[in-house]
């Protein structure tokens, strides 16, 4: 059985119509994570939300502004090596951070199933 190893998670909320350097910012930040090795990001597209504002971020007929959770896990080291260029590529959102436990799960595959 594979062994537990403590690591971060990192969460950023942020908003569908954020950019960065004219791209959606939850693809830059992802470019970002990937450029940097960190070793995993994953971003997820809510429902519907609502932050610091308290202006609930949802789908409407004339458009829409989801909210947009990105989690990163990696060692506590990466993700504080991160999070000053995480914070720069940000103007308005929120950046929690968790202590976690990983486990990684790898198994060999013999062949491809389809």
């Amino acid at each position: 059985m594979p062994a537990h190893q403590p690591a971060k998670l990192m969460r950023l909320h942020l908003s569908e119509h954020d950019r960065y350097k004219g791209k959606p910012l939850y693809e830059a930040i992802l470019e970002k994570c990937r450029d940097l090795k960190i070793a995993g990001a994953t971003a997820f597209r809510g429902l519907e939300g609502y932050g610091e504002t308290a202006e609930i971020h949802r789908r409407h007929l004339l458009g829409h502004d989801l909210p947009i959770v990105v989690n990163i896990v990696d060692s506590a080291e990466n993700i504080e090596r991160l999070s000053p260029v995480l914070e720069q590529m940000m103007d308005t959102g929120l950046i929690a951070v968790s202590d976690v436990e990983i486990q990684r799960v790898q198994r060999k595959r013999v062949g491809k199933s389809v």
